[in-house]
């Protein structure tokens, strides 16, 4: 399961005991997943497209507690994969239309509200109803490696609006308009998990925050690996080219004619052709540094090619 399908999970399973909370969180899902129809006579009808049936359930039950109607259908996406999604239908009747205007969905004159109205989260635990709203309505998360959090809106106030409430929770988001649409998005550990306390998901900060840990550990493993892989490599292929520089002075008689510290390297290299610099710097009768060993055996292959 993805980050982002737990967090959803995990953001629909905290029930706002509050009337202003439920209202903040319907009208966060609204503005993050909501779109509206004219169908003549001044009919207006609304509707919710989401990604997972918990949101496509929670947003029922929020709207079930004001007393309003509302029917949950899905169908497949013709993107890559055919994921499904799930559309709550909400008719326009009396109730409905009233509900969507005390969330700050819709104004006085039914028209859609880019953002609701600053009393809507006048309080604390209202602006994490909103936050929540928002990332169950719109929300994804991406990890570990490159974390980052992005909440889409549909017009760069909205994602202005949705900064202003993360702000004011302690969180930070930052904005960025993409044309047709607009984000509200953090990165790094720190800011993701700011904002994901902020709107109350606590689980998720600390499956995000394992989820940075075992994945900072991989690649750390993964990058002494290489490392190590490549230290042994050199290794291998510079006693290769030293064992070959003692085999030729030895063939030519020039090996016994050298001074007794370049015979005793180039004995030692003869009979630990895999030794580390320092393992053979350790075995000669009086012992030297790895970086005299180094100096040696450097000596014995510029000899060799003359």
């Amino acid at each position: 399961m993805s980050l982002s399908e737990d967090l959803r999970n995990e953001l629909a399973s905290i029930a706002p005991e509050r009337e202003c909370d439920r209202l903040a969180e319907l009208s966060g899902l609204f503005h993050a997943a909501g779109s509206y129809h004219l169908r003549g006579r001044g009919e207006v009808s609304a509707h919710l497209d989401v990604a997972s049936p918990a949101v496509a359930r929670r947003g029922f039950s929020l709207l079930r507690a004001f007393g309003v109607e509302s029917e949950i259908r899905s169908y497949r996406q013709r993107a890559f994969g055919r994921p499904t999604r799930y559309q709550l239908h909400v008719r326009g009747d009396e109730r409905g239309l009233a509900t969507l205007r005390r969330s700050g969905v819709l104004g006085a004159r039914l028209a859609p509200l880019e953002r609701p109205p600053k009393r809507l989260v006048a309080r604390a635990c209202c602006r994490a109803a909103y936050l929540r709203g928002a990332l169950l309505g719109a929300g994804s998360l991406s990890g570990p490696r490159a974390p980052h959090l992005e909440l889409r809106s549909g017009s760069a106030e909205g994602a202005a609006f949705l900064a202003s409430v993360a702000e004011a929770q302690g969180a930070t988001l930052r904005v960025r308009d993409r044309g047709r649409h607009a984000i509200a998005y953090a990165k790094g550990s720190d800011g993701i998990g700011g904002v994901l306390a902020a709107a109350g998901a606590s689980d998720a900060v600390l499956r995000f925050e394992e989820r940075a840990v075992v994945g900072s550990t991989r690649a750390n493993a993964n990058r002494l690996a290489n490392a190590d892989h490549g230290n042994l490599v050199r290794t291998s292929r510079a006693a290769h080219v030293q064992l070959q520089a003692v085999k030729r002075l030895e063939a030519e008689g020039r090996l016994e004619k050298l001074p007794q510290r370049l015979r005793e390297a180039a004995e030692l290299r003869r009979r630990h052709p895999a030794g580390s610099l320092r393992e053979l710097a350790a075995k000669t009768d009086r012992p030297i540094t790895k970086a005299a060993m180094q100096r040696r055996l450097a000596k014995l292959v510029e000899l060799a090619q003359l």
